[in-house]
């Protein structure tokens, strides 16, 4: 049984508990970091010498970094839209897997701990809107992107959507005004329909 180390509510290992229960991976999951601490301790980090999770163990195969995990998972158990056929197809997902990571991941983290896990009187109300200014900025990219098909590679999801997709759960539960994003909107609520993603992504916020 491949095992994946990290805790629920980390939306790095929610992406990887998505992709598997899409794939019908059977994984068990084992609650590291956070809370639960464990992610310090000489035998996580000889598994993961940053101290950070998830970190999946396939085996005598160890990996960590969400987006990897996500990308072998597919690789190596995906089948139809879960496991491209062409290198085109592989760069362009791993496109919009990348863009998640080095443009949208900063402010959408900013507005995740002042907003989530921060207590209200002490929030700053500056770095807040500044953040959802560049977030709905990048939104917006990915409305424009999103007018054209319903999910980030076509008519079905794939692992383009998972590292977005866990993020836009965040984005329309947060108690902040947002503005129109029909097509972003449209697709959250395509991805709402699977349960895989009701499952492992829209878990309580905390």
């Amino acid at each position: 049984m491949i095992k994946v180390l990290g805790r629920a509510n980390s939306v790095n290992v929610q992406k990887v508990m998505w992709c598997a229960a899409e794939l019908d991976v059977d994984v068990e999951r084992v609650d590291i970091g956070g809370a639960f601490g464990g992610n310090n301790t000489y035998e996580f980090r000889a598994l993961n010498p940053n101290g950070s999770v998830p970190v999946l163990i396939d085996g005598d195969f160890v990996l960590w970094e969400s987006n990897a995990i996500v990308r072998y998972l597919c690789d190596h158990y995906g089948t139809g839209e879960w496991k491209f056929s062409s290198a085109q197809e592989v760069a362009l997902a791993g496109q919009w897997m990348d863009w998640y990571l080095t443009t949208m991941h900063a402010p959408m983290t900013v507005l995740f701990w002042q907003l989530i896990r921060t207590e209200a009187g002490v929030r700053n109300a500056a770095q807040i809107n500044t953040a959802i200014a560049e977030a709905t900025k990048h939104w917006a990219i990915l409305d424009q992107h999103l007018a054209a098909c319903d999910f980030i590679m076509g008519d079905e999801p794939s692992m383009a959507d998972i590292p977005l997709g866990s993020s836009a759960y965040r984005w329309h539960s947060m108690g902040f005004e947002r503005p129109d994003l029909p097509n972003v909107k449209a697709w959250w609520d395509r991805l709402v329909e699977r349960g895989a993603y009701c499952d492992n992504v829209m878990i309580p916020l905390t």
